[in-house]
Formats: C-alpha cells, structure tokens, sequence
C-alpha cells in the first residue's frame, strides 16, 4: 500500500517514510501467503525511489525485527511470535519520533500546572524552576486494542499560552509547539531507564502493579539549550521495544 503520496510536506528523509508505510502494512497484517512481500524493484516502481532509499528503508525494518532477507528467498515477513508480540520502534531521530506518533494514537488531556517534580529536574541536570503546563495521555495502537504507552508532557512558561491553544487529540505536540510559539527544536535529548510501575501507570497500561517497564524521558531544547517541553513516557516491557541502528565508518 503506497503511503508516500500523502506524506508531500513530511520532512522525513524518503527511506524513513518509505519505512513507516511498510511497517504500517506489516503490522496491519497486509502481507501473508497469498499477498508475499514485494521486491526491491517493486518497491521502487510502486513508490517512485530509488534501490539505495528502498533497501535503506528494509535496513529498518530488519533492524526492528519486522522482517528477515535472506538470500534467494527474497524477503519474508517475520511472525509475530518472532518479535514477543511487542511494538518494534526506531526512536533515533526526530523524523522517526514524528512517525510513532502517526503509526499510534492518542488523546491527551490537561493535567494541571505547577512546577517541575523535584526528581524529573534531578532526572535530566535542570533546575526544576519555572511553571510547567502539564498533560497526559495513553497511547494505543491504530486499532486501539492495547495500551503501549502512559505519557505525561510538560510545558514551560515560556512557550507562553501555545499549551493552552494545543489541539490535545492531533498526537504531536512538540511540531504544534513550533509553531504556535515560534519556538525552534534546537535538540531532543533521550533518558531511557527501567524502572517499577506504579499504581497508576500500571492502572492506565493494564499490567500488575510493581511490574518493570521502559521509562523514556524525552526532552525539547531550543537553539540557546534550554529546554522548553519534557515528555515523560512509560512503556510495558512486553509490548515495546526501542530499537536504533549504528552505522561504522
């Protein structure tokens, strides 16, 4: 299913978006037996790219354990049983984290203001000073059968009213951000920790209280280094699984 044509104005590289429409196709179960996964010159006839971006773009999904190529057999997707039943996602870069946020879904809500928790200023070497516009959502899947994410998003004072004019269902917060505040992304530092779920987090994501789960804590820099949003995410241990791939020079 050709994807590409409805991303025009995305800024991903074409490998990425080209990755994100097969990884939608596999997880939505498009291809099996009697629809096997297409060739690399296929791939490039159906999407009008090139061999590089194509193959780059299977170098993905490969990585993320979605398929397996193996040489004259062509590529075979893998089963679900192969990937632990979790979500296999590449979180590397913000193009990458645009697309998880169109590849899931969720609704926030607004949590209140305050300032920052002591321990999420120690978390990541702030200040914990300043007011913070706070909201929080559960993301699902696209089909919204299970739970793979609590996210709470902070705001800092210094966006001025932009949190409060957040269209809260849209998904992406920090591009809306941008540009209702005119505020930049000047970097986007990741914390990734394992820790115990709470009472409340293990409510939200339906697992026992006290089980471990993949916490991320996502920060928004502008040009000058000073974070402007801070995203706190937690993610069952069994249905998400952070991947990223390492070129050698």
């Amino acid at each position: 299913m050709n994807h590409l044509a409805t991303m025009g104005r995305d800024p991903a590289p074409r490998y990425l978006r080209l990755a994100a429409s097969l990884r939608a196709d596999i997880l939505a179960g498009r291809f099996g037996s009697e629809t096997p996964f297409p060739t690399e010159s296929d791939l490039c006839a159906a999407h009008g790219v090139s061999r590089f971006t194509v193959r780059e773009a299977l170098r993905r999904l490969q990585n993320e354990g979605l398929i397996a190529r193996r040489r004259g057999s062509g590529t075979v997707v893998q089963p679900a049983r192969a990937r632990g039943g979790a979500l296999h996602q590449p979180l590397s870069n913000v193009g990458e984290i645009l697309q998880y946020a169109r590849d899931t879904r969720v609704t926030y809500q607004p949590a209140g203001h305050g300032p920052l928790p002591a321990w999420l200023g120690a978390s990541i070497g702030i200040p914990a000073s300043g007011q913070w516009a706070l909201v929080h959502g559960v993301r699902t899947t696209v089909d919204g059968d299970q739970p793979i994410a609590t996210t709470t998003a902070y705001f800092h004072e210094m966006l001025g009213d932009a949190a409060a004019r957040l269209d809260l269902a849209a998904g992406t917060l920090f591009s809306q951000i941008e540009a209702l505040s005119g505020v930049s992304v000047g970097q986007v530092t990741q914390d990734i920790q394992a820790v115990i779920a709470g009472a409340d987090i293990a409510r939200e994501l339906g697992i026992k209280r006290g089980a471990a789960v993949l916490r991320i804590i996502r920060c928004y820099r502008d040009a000058k280094g000073q974070v402007f949003e801070i995203s706190v995410s937690h993610h069952p241990g069994d249905r998400f699984a952070y991947s990223m791939h390492i070129d050698v020079e």
